[in-house]
């Protein structure tokens, strides 16, 4: 758990310095404390062969690649699922940064969230994760433009500012709040439905 919090601490951090090429959503007032980035990821497959003996479907893309790959036995209603059906998925991550004030505790919390199809429908199924963490900074070398940060569990993390006039919204002292959320939804419908 220790590895997994430093490197999403690491990542968010670099994220929320680096101005990626997300889309930047605007706070709602002007504000030196939010920034926040979003993106959706979609595709689609068409089914070409299907084993439901060892659960393994055939997909083709849009571009005419195959994959196989192998239902998990988690996935409920695979007899459902024909030659020509379409799988399709949905992938969302969304990232937030707050610059809290000075004296704000460091913290890790993970929310999971997630459901299935219901008996004799087609599978689906929707996942979620959302991970917040507070760190705190630690130091700001505007010459290199490094943040170190201190997470939760006393580790630090050095990332590299991309952005160097974001490095002019936070001070030492400061605690960022890192909030990225991920979320992945799959269905399975007939072809032209």
């Amino acid at each position: 758990m220790m590895k997994r919090i430093a490197c999403l601490t690491a990542v968010g951090a670099v994220l929320a310095l680096s101005a990626p090429a997300w889309a930047e959503d605007q706070p709602a007032a002007p504000t030196k404390n939010v920034t926040s980035m979003s993106r959706t990821v979609t595709g689609k497959a068409t089914v070409e062969a299907i084993d439901l003996a060892t659960r393994h479907l055939s997909l083709k893309n849009d571009e005419g690649k195959t994959y196989t790959i192998v239902a998990d036995k988690r996935v409920k209603n695979l007899a459902q699922v024909h030659v020509g059906d379409v799988v399709e998925v949905k992938y969302y991550e969304a990232l937030a940064v707050d610059i809290l004030p000075s004296g704000t505790p460091t913290s890790a919390v993970v929310e999971d969230a997630g459901g299935t199809a219901k008996p004799g429908a087609k599978p689906a199924g929707a996942a979620g994760r959302r991970v917040t963490i507070v760190a705190k900074i630690e130091a700001i070398d505007e010459a290199t433009q490094h943040v170190t940060l201190r997470g939760p569990e006393g580790n630090l993390v050095e990332v590299k500012a991309r952005n160097p006039a974001n490095l002019k919204k936070v001070k030492v002292g400061d605690s960022v709040q890192i909030t990225y959320t991920e979320a992945v939804a799959i269905s399975v419908r007939k072809a032209g439905s």
